[in-house]
C-alpha cells in the first residue's frame, strides 16, 4: 500500500513568504491538481501533509540567517504564513487524512519529526499497512529530502513525485537529489 507525503506547502515558502521559494505557488497548484484528481487519488491508500509549525525554534531563527542552520523567522504559529498555500487549505479538509505538525520548539526538517494526534508519521503510516511512500513537497534540498530519507530510513520503499516539488538553489537541489539516488529512492 502506498501514500502521498506532501511537504510544508505553506504560504513562508510560496512567492511573497518570508522563506519563498521560487516555484513554490506553481508546486502547491501542481498538488491540489493531483488531490481533486479522483484517479490519481485512488492510488494512495492514505495522503497526508507535513507542516512546520514554529513556537519558539530557539537558534532555527536568526536575525543574521546563514541559511544552512539558521533562518528568517517562518511559519511561525498563528500566523498567515504557517497555513496551507490558497490552492492546497482549500481542498486540505477532504483531501487529507492527516497533517503533522513539525518543529515547535526545534529546528525539524524532515515530516517524520511530525506529529498528528500524538502518533508520529511512521507509526501512523505504519499502522494503516502503507509500506511505500511517494513524497513532494518544498523544499527539495531540505525538507523534501530530509523526509524522504528518514522515509528510507524507516523501511519505506520510497519514491520522490519530482515534478511536484521546488528547490531553493540549483545547487543544494542537485546535491540533495544525487544524495536521495544514492538512498535508492525513485524519482518519477
Amino acid at each position: 500500500m502506498r501514500a502521498l507525503i506532501v511537504v510544508d506547502v505553506q504560504n513562508d515558502f510560496c512567492e511573497g513568504g518570508s522563506l519563498a521559494v521560487t516555484g513554490g505557488a506553481g508546486v502547491a497548484v501542481k498538488v491540489a491538481e493531483l488531490l481533486t484528481d479522483p484517479a490519481a487519488r485512488e492510488g494512495y491508500a492514505a495522503v497526508v501533509a507535513t507542516r512546520d509549525h514554529h513556537v519558539d525554534p530557539g537558534a532555527h531563527w536568526s536575525a543574521s540567517p546563514d541559511f544552512v542552520d539558521s533562518w528568517p523567522v517562518h511559519c511561525e504559529v498563528g500566523t498567515p504564513g504557517e497555513r496551507f498555500h490558497p490552492a492546497l487549505a482549500e481542498i486540505a479538509d477532504d483531501a487529507l487524512d492527516a497533517v503533522f505538525l513539525k518543529g515547535e520548539h526545534v529546528a525539524a526538517y524532515s515530516g517524520f519529526e511530525g506529529a498528528s494526534e500524538g502518533r508520529r508519521l511512521g507509526e501512523w503510516l505504519r499502522e494503516r499497512g502503507v509500506t511505500a511512500v511517494d513524497v513532494c513537497g518544498i523544499a527539495t534540498d531540505h525538507c523534501v529530502r530530509a523526509t524522504a530519507l528518514d522515509a528510507v530510513r524507516e523501511g519505506f520503499a520510497v519514491r520522490l513525485l519530482e515534478g511536484l516539488c521546488a528547490g531553493v538553489a540549483p545547487e543544494t537541489t542537485a546535491a540533495a537529489l544525487a544524495e536521495l539516488d544514492a538512498a535508492g529512492v525513485v524519482r518519477v
